[in-house]
């Protein structure tokens, strides 16, 4: 698979079906090698004599001066550790500099990852990789793939810059000791998999100086907002596996003084890379965030090493769910839930045990046959909303339970206005079981807290909880038509994470089809959010429209399904109609319509005179689709302007009408325009435009442009300043597209 935003060609990158972008550049051969990871083959580079080697690209990447590029790939070679650059050029192609990463730290046969960030330096106008590496005697081979060549690959919404996040960019490297250690970059041969572009190659090591805990931090402070959960998360690379190893997320006023630091322990299973994570609320006062690691009880000499650290927004496992993400996924510990009676122990699991979300789980353990009560911190509850539905996953893993599943409520004063509980039941088994109960807030009920009676049917019973979440319980299943945009808005709730969408719209004719979404049509695409909104730009006019939704589960065979009511998207006056870009809605128009197209079917036919014969033999193709000039009018310099701006792209648009005109529905190509003037009066904005269409196929692949992905916070991340970023871009597109000028 390609690594999205790579400047080489897939086959460059991952030495499939040849290595023909790929040259020697001293003291090497290059042969094509086999047992690569993205494919089965990769680049042998082979010593001529002892001495540094290097093979570089063959071609040359344009780069602009002043911008960072990333490059990063897999390597291995049991003999010799390697190293991998960036080689600068001028646009004449003379050689300016390389950026070189580390050397990684010790030879590996196993596959490995190496990278560097640099900023392209002045003059420099195109770029190459190279690798290299230094044997001690000829016929020495280290080997290369999944190579990436392109601009920082960095975690989506990262409030910290690419330098803090990857380690690879040693002019950005903002990580300081706090006590008791040194800290260094290194490059230690790690295996990472082959899809994580935004991990492996350079980390943070810190080295304890002497007996005691030891800890670092990163300088870089941005900024966040009071009342919104954040969540930090990094690979932790402890030395052994009962080191205690610890990710804090600081929060600091606006003076940098540290006013909040929640941690979170690793509860490393083994000495290899762990994801650890830590969310926690932004104070009132906090103006900054960051990030600190350590380690508790460490031993002099120990090392622990870090990669990939990240800030960002806490994530949302159930939309619109009042919990917080630290009592929802227990990553830090069992958060603020606790044993109000009985001699329950709660828990949180060791990592990689079986859990819903990310690595750990809360474990509920009772050592007798007895009940206990367990109930979790109060929440706020949104106001105008009188049901409100609970989900808790729960999976029985020693002995048995039977349950009481209920919640508390309290009023503005803390005070409890009792519990509303669904009956007791046996705690279903085995796996895991997402268990959803409906209640109604009492009125004066401002507060509510999970509030569990759990009653253990055998000694040492023991069972896991994970993603608890309570939301105003809404319609599963919504859609509205918006006449002033020509669309109707989907709206599909309680979803299944990880379930396979694929939404279909249905005309009275009993005909499906596919919703256009972010990434095309939505078809087995992934649910990344209990929520799913669609808004469709494509749903015709004057038709009575449904939308059919199925979600099938992995593995699953049968899928679920839910059916939205009817709507009728109108427009009011039917001498318009809608032009529309299925990519691009925001560039959609209506527009008055002088007169409709006269169509033509062009064929392409070849005629052949056979002599003596009256009539002559013709070949055709089948015939072609409609040709014909739309003519319409905009009435004022904005309309005018918008429609230039819609054709603009040269993309398939979307002919729309009312029903009665004489025209169905049609995707077109818009060849040369013509823009006319109505009367010789030169203030006069109405203009006559002949609009030469050519029907097209549906685009499949096309996506809506959102706001999904891309944020304004990685645009001001990446680029210090609005000032420095709005002169790398030429237009907002190419800022939310991150396509800076010259790439």
């Amino acid at each position: 698979m390609a690594i999205p935003g790579n400047m080489l060609s897939e086959s460059t990158s991952s030495m499939d079906p040849a290595i023909t972008g790929w040259t020697p550049k001293q003291n090497c051969t290059l042969l094509m090698g086999t047992g690569g990871r993205v494919g089965d083959g990769c680049l042998t580079m082979k010593s001529v004599a002892a001495g540094e080697m290097q093979s570089r690209t063959l071609a040359f990447y344009l780069v602009n001066e002043g911008t960072d590029y990333q490059v990063f790939a897999d390597a291995a070679g049991g003999t010799v550790p390697e190293r991998i650059g960036i080689r600068w050029l001028t646009s004449g192609h003379a050689e300016i500099s390389i950026s070189w990463s580390l050397t990684t730290s010790s030879a590996s046969a196993s596959w490995h990852r190496i990278g560097v960030t640099a900023t392209a330096p002045a003059t420099a106008a195109r770029a190459q990789v190279v690798f290299s590496s230094t044997p001690a005697a000829g016929a020495v081979s280290s080997y290369l793939e999944n190579v990436y060549l392109g601009l920082p690959v960095r975690t989506v919404g990262n409030l910290l810059t690419h330098g803090a996040e990857s380690h690879e960019q040693a002019s950005n490297w903002p990580y300081v000791a706090v006590s008791n250690c040194s800290i260094a970059r290194a490059v230690p041969p790690v295996s990472w998999p082959t899809i994580n572009y935004v991990g492996g190659g350079t980390v943070a090591a810190m080295t304890v100086t002497a007996n005691g805990d030891a800890s670092f931090r990163c300088t870089e402070q941005p900024t966040v907002t009071p009342g919104q959960e954040y969540m930090a998360t990094s690979h932790l690379n402890p030395p052994t596996s009962g080191s205690t190893a610890w990710l804090e997320l600081r929060f600091y006023d606006a003076a940098h003084s540290q006013i909040q630091a929640t941690r979170a322990n690793l509860a490393a299973p083994g000495t290899n890379y762990y994801m650890q994570s830590v969310s926690a609320v932004a104070p009132p006062t906090a103006v900054y965030a960051s990030v600190a690691f350590g380690l508790t009880g460490a031993t002099a000499g120990q090392v622990l090493r870090t990669d990939t650290s990240a800030i960002t927004i806490a994530p949302v496992l159930v939309t619109g769910s009042v919990i917080p993400y630290s009592d929802t996924s227990f990553e830090a510990g069992v958060g603020t839930w606790t044993v109000v009676s009985g001699v329950a122990t709660l828990a949180r699991t060791s990592p990689w045990a079986p859990s819903i979300d990310a690595f750990y789980a809360m474990t509920v353990t009772s050592a007798t046959a007895t009940s206990s009560v367990i109930r979790s911190g109060r929440y706020p509850l949104p106001a105008g909303e009188d049901s409100f539905r609970s989900s808790m996953h729960v999976t029985v893993t020693a002995g048995g339970w039977t349950l009481t599943r209920g919640l508390r409520w309290y009023d503005a004063a803390n005070v409890s206005l009792g519990v509303t509980s669904v009956p007791a039941s046996p705690a279903p088994t085995p796996g895991w079981w997402n268990l959803i109960d409906d209640h109604v807030r009492p009125a004066g009920a401002t507060q509510v807290a999970f509030e569990w009676t759990v009653a253990a049917t055998a000694p040492a019973s023991v069972m896991r909880l994970d993603v608890g979440a309570i939301w105003a319980a809404l319609p599963t299943g919504e859609v509205e038509p918006d006449d002033s945009t020509g669309s109707s808005r989907i709206t599909f709730r309680e979803l299944t994470l990880g379930d396979a969408l694929t939404l279909w719209r249905v005309t009275p004719d009993g005909r499906r089809t596919l919703v256009r979404g972010s990434s095309g049509l939505i078809s087995g695409v992934a649910v990344t959010s209990t929520t799913v909104v669609v808004e469709d730009y494509e749903a015709p006019l004057g038709v009575p429209v449904y939308y059919y939704m199925e979600a099938l589960a992995p593995g699953a065979t049968l899928a679920a399904n839910r059916t939205s009511s009817t709507v009728t998207i109108s427009l009011a006056d039917s001498n318009e109609c809608w032009l529309k870009d299925p990519g691009n809605p925001q560039r959609n128009l209506r527009l008055l319509v002088k007169a409709g197209p006269s169509w033509q079917r062009p064929i392409a036919q070849t005629e052949y005179r056979v002599r003596g014969r009256r009539n002559s033999v013709v070949l055709s193709d089948v015939r072609g689709g409609l040709e014909g000039n739309l003519a319409v009018w905009t009435r004022t310099d904005e309309e005018r302007e918008a429609l230039h701006w819609l054709l603009d792209s040269g993309t398939v648009l979307l002919w729309q009408a009312m029903p009665g005109m004489g025209v169905s529905d049609m995707y077109v190509n818009v060849a040369q325009i013509d823009e006319a003037r109505v009367t010789p009066y030169a203030p006069e904005p109405w203009r006559e435009w002949q609009l030469p269409l050519r029907e097209a196929d549906m685009p499949t692949t096309v996506g809506v442009a959102g706001s999904a992905g891309r944020t304004w916070q990685d645009f001001l991340t990446e680029n210090g300043s609005w000032a420095d970023g709005l002169a790398r871009y030429a237009t907002w597109e190419d800022v939310y597209l991150n396509r800076p000028i010259g790439e």
